[in-house]
C-alpha cells in the first residue's frame, strides 16, 4: 500500500498539471483574440473623390533602389484624406505578391493628422511596425518612399512624423528613428541617392 502522504502528494501534482494546462489554454486564447485584433483593419469604406493619375516613389529591396511609379488612386479634396490614400497607395504596392519590398498584409496607416499647416502626423497600425522586415536600408527605404510620395502629391507638407497606435516609438523595427520629426527636403535628398 502507498503511503497516505504520498497519495496526497500525487493528487496535489495532479491538481496543479490540470490548473496549470487550463490556465495556459486560457491564455493562449487571450493572446490569439489579441493578435486577431491587431492583425488587420476591418474592410475600409472606398475614399471618395475622383480617381487621379499620381506618382508614388517605390523601394527595391535586390537594387536598395526607390523608383518612381504611376497610381491611379481616388483622391478626396481634403489634404489629411489624400495623404492617408497617397500613403495607403504605396503599402499597397509593398502588399502584392511579389512585392519589390514586401510589407505584411496586415500594415495600415489607421490615420493622419495635419498640425499648423506644415506638419503631419501618420498613425500607423501596430501591423505596420511589428511585421516590418528589420534593418536599417529597408526601415530607410520604407519611410523614405513613404514621406517622398507625400511630397509628390500633398503640397506644403514639410515635417512628417509617424506613430504606432497613437504613441511615440523608438524605432521602425529596431534602426529607423521614429522620434524625429522627418523633414521633406532632407529627405528628398537622401532619396536622390537612392534613385
Amino acid at each position: 500500500m502507498i503511503p497516505r502522504h504520498f497519495q496526497i502528494t500525487i493528487t496535489l501534482l495532479l491538481l496543479a498539471i490540470l490548473v496549470s494546462g487550463i490556465l495556459i489554454i486560457q491564455l493562449r486564447r487571450g493572446e490569439q483574440a489579441r493578435l486577431e485584433s491587431v492583425a488587420g483593419p476591418g474592410p475600409q469604406p472606398p475614399a471618395q473623390g475622383e480617381v487621379e493619375h499620381i506618382r508614388i516613389l517605390i523601394a527595391y529591396d535586390d537594387d536598395l533602389a526607390l523608383r518612381w511609379r504611376d497610381a491611379e488612386v481616388r483622391m478626396p479634396a481634403e489634404r489629411t484624406l489624400r495623404a492617408r490614400e497617397v500613403l495607403r497607395a504605396v503599402l499597397a504596392q509593398y502588399q502584392q505578391r511579389p512585392s519589390p519590398h514586401p510589407l505584411s498584409r496586415a500594415s495600415d496607416i489607421k490615420d493622419v493628422y495635419l498640425i499648423s499647416g506644415d506638419t503631419l502626423l501618420v498613425d500607423t497600425n501596430a501591423a505596420f511596425a511589428d511585421k516590418h522586415p528589420s534593418g536599417i536600408v529597408l526601415e530607410e527605404l520604407t519611410l523614405t518612399s513613404l514621406v517622398e510620395s507625400l511630397r509628390a502629391n500633398v503640397p506644403g507638407i514639410n515635417r512628417v512624423k509617424f506613430v504606432v497606435e497613437g504613441k511615440e516609438r523608438d524605432t521602425l523595427a529596431g534602426h529607423a528613428d521614429l522620434m524625429s520629426f522627418y523633414q521633406t527636403r532632407a529627405v528628398d535628398e537622401l532619396a536622390r541617392e537612392f534613385e
